[in-house]
């Protein structure tokens, strides 16, 4: 089951913020669009990602809060089934 979240951010806090997320492990996709609703960027994030794989991501994400206003990041992430005794 999948779970979608929406943060409204300004561009200068763009970068730190998809950190944030990445950091917690359990995010699947992250999708950034902008205050009209138009997707910027959608990256994928699979398990046992590591920094070398995601710095290209991140450097374009650093190029984007640099010329971006506000904007919004959808972010999917991957919920664990509830058990049943």
């Amino acid at each position: 089951m999948k779970a979608k979240e929406f943060f409204t951010i300004k561009g200068e806090h763009l970068l730190q913020k998809i950190k944030e997320l990445i950091e917690e492990g359990n995010v699947r996709r992250i999708t950034i669009t902008d205050k009209s609703g138009k997707e910027l960027m959608t990256f994928p994030l699979t398990i046992g990602v590591v920094g070398a794989v995601l710095a290209p991501v991140l450097a374009a994400i650093g190029a984007l809060a640099a010329i971006i206003g506000e904007c919004t990041i959808a972010v999917e992430r991957e919920e664990e089934a509830t058990k049943t005794n």
